[in-house]
């Protein structure tokens, strides 16, 4: 079971924020919520926590930890941001900013023309999921946009303060295509 973003990269990213809401399901380790794999590259950019591990954002299949923890089966507002200069990430939790680095693929921008995939980690372009790598909860309001946010306006975000669209991808019925029998429901999280 997976979804697949119905618009791909555009452009390349040289800057990004990624902002989600995440609802662990039961089970070690989230899974896979998000990866983009492009030709030749399938972590161009992925988020993923399997097994006992904690969550990793890979970027040109290089590796960092976050520090954010999903373990009471909860609702929580999940950001990443990075900028290929110097290879600077943040991660952000519930509106708090958990954690920062640098050296994360520096002065590699995101190629465009992948494909987009929520709930499984590829190892092939659009394809080769591993069941043990499978998303186990449920997502929401994924907003992908090509520049870093601030920690404000993440702020504003995960507490329902406003609500700003990404400009590269969006959360929409005509933009999120289902496999293998997901359900939609209605999601509110600031009611």
């Amino acid at each position: 079971m997976y979804a697949r973003m119905k618009r791909s990269v555009v452009n390349e990213i040289f800057t990004l924020t990624i902002c989600l809401w995440l609802k662990p399901g039961e089970g070690p380790g989230l899974g896979t919520p998000i990866s983009y794999a492009v030709p030749g590259q399938a972590n161009e950019l992925v988020l993923m926590e399997w097994g006992s591990n904690p969550m990793e954002l890979l970027i040109n299949d290089k590796a960092v930890t976050l520090p954010i923890t999903l373990t009471d089966g909860k609702w929580h507002h999940v950001c990443v941001t990075w900028s290929t200069r110097d290879g600077v990430w943040e991660a952000y939790q519930d509106g708090v900013k958990k954690g920062s680095g640098q050296n994360l693929s520096a002065w590699h921008p995101i190629k465009p023309g992948g494909i987009f995939i929520l709930g499984q980690e590829q190892d092939t372009m659009g394809g080769r999921y591993d069941i043990t790598q499978s998303f186990l909860g449920e997502l929401s309001d994924l907003q992908f946009w090509s520049r870093v946010l601030t920690a404000n306006e993440i702020h504003i975000q995960a507490t329902c303060g406003g609500h700003l669209v990404g400009d590269v991808m969006s959360w929409s019925e005509e933009q999120v295509e289902l496999h293998g029998g997901l359900t939609e429901l209605p999601f509110e999280p600031c009611h």
